[in-house]
């Protein structure tokens, strides 16, 4: 357990720099760089997630149980596993009607992933993660709210309605890929195991 709490502070750490220590980025970025200073950070966070990755894969194995969900929370779970896969997929696509809306939808598709395993898992390993995960999520929308009301940021502006229906046809396929198997694959459990 120890290790996927280290894990998830050095992960979640890392991808907080900018809202709880923005005076050392910028003063990293100015000695090594733009450039060095996004292979530092890349290195980091893939160092970071192998290690919150092996820790929570160890904690798994020994952690007792918070709570027992019920048989149908697995079903609401699933439901909003199909809404963040279509935000993700926003994030990464030109602005549709779905990115503009949502404002950060790469952000709310964490919190959206985060809160849908919360009512899922009962674990205490999964209910350590996703929790951090959904704060992390929390304190990122709000410290992005603040930057764009600062100035610091600016939204993507509206490009077409089409980047919704892709957004929504491969959040389909992806979600439908991660129900098949992808998610007993990568994770060792079926979500569709109840």
């Amino acid at each position: 357990m120890t290790l996927l709490i280290v894990g998830i502070i050095l992960f979640l750490g890392v991808h907080l720099v900018r809202v709880l220590v923005p005076d050392f980025r910028r003063s990293m970025i100015a000695s090594l760089g733009e450039k060095g200073w996004r292979a530092a950070y890349s290195i980091a966070s893939i160092a970071t997630l192998i290690l919150l990755i092996y820790g929570f894969g160890q904690a798994r194995q020994v952690t007792g149980t918070l709570y027992n969900p019920p048989v149908w929370m697995a079903h609401i779970a699933i439901t909003l596993m199909l809404i963040a896969m279509i935000c993700l997929v926003a994030s990464l696509l030109p602005a549709g009607h779905i990115a503009t809306k949502t404002k950060h939808p790469m952000v709310l598709s964490v919190k959206i992933w985060a809160l849908a395993h919360l009512l899922a898992n009962g674990e205490t390993s999964s209910v350590l993660l996703f929790a951090a995960f959904l704060a992390w999520g929390v304190i990122l929308r709000i410290s992005l709210k603040r930057r764009q009301r600062a100035g610091e940021i600016t939204l993507r502006p509206f490009v077409s309605a089409k980047y919704d229906l892709y957004a929504i046809i491969i959040g389909i396929v992806v979600w439908a890929l991660i129900i098949w198997k992808l998610h007993e694959w990568l994770i060792g459990v079926s979500p569709l195991v109840i």
